[in-house]
């Protein structure tokens, strides 16, 4: 299976926003489902099931500094103990995301913190034509507050650009298996 970055897909709803954010990526992988019904919900829930455990201690490590700046950790909120369970609606909190927005095709979360705000959207696209090669894309979005933002994110970006690609390998091969 193929990962690849692609352009920032015209169909999300965060692309009327593209414009305003100082940094994009998305990467793109197809998903093998003849029937093409995946929904919204399984989506999320492989999202947040498919974290590899080397980004989960990254994720902790990350957590222990940035508490030190008074950002926020999720560590507070609802923790992600059996993705099967979460409803993802829009306002729901899952770790240090908040649902954003959800269609019948993306679901978009992410957070709004004093030195970034950040959105994440898992897009799946049925295919066209009856090829059966639908595609699931994540995009992520950052938008700075000051210079705190970006001297945060310089170090997570290349991390960031690392664990992206594998958790969506990891998401379309539990969504080919359901």
């Amino acid at each position: 299976m193929k990962i690849k970055k692609t352009e920032f897909p015209k169909e999300s709803a965060l692309s009327r926003e593209k414009v305003i954010f100082d940094y994009t990526d998305s990467f793109m992988g197809e998903v093998l489902n003849a029937d093409g019904n995946i929904t919204t919900a399984e989506i999320g829930k492989a999202f947040f099931s498919s974290t590899p455990q080397w980004g989960k201690k990254m994720f902790a490590f990350r957590n222990s500094i940035v508490k030190m700046f008074g950002l926020k950790t999720g560590t507070d909120r609802s923790k992600i103990q059996d993705p099967g369970d979460l409803k993802l609606e829009v306002g729901q909190r899952v770790g240090i995301f908040k649902i954003f927005d959800k269609t019948e095709n993306e679901i978009i979360m992410g957070e709004n913190d004093k030195h970034l705000d950040f959105r994440v959207s898992v897009l799946y696209d049925k295919a066209k034509r009856n090829t059966g090669k639908n595609s699931l894309t994540i995009s992520t979005t950052v938008k700075y507050h000051n210079w705190m933002g970006i001297l945060y994110f310089l170090p997570v970006r290349p991390f960031h650009q690392l664990i992206v690609p594998v958790m969506l390998k990891k998401m379309i091969i539990k969504l080919e298996e359901k």
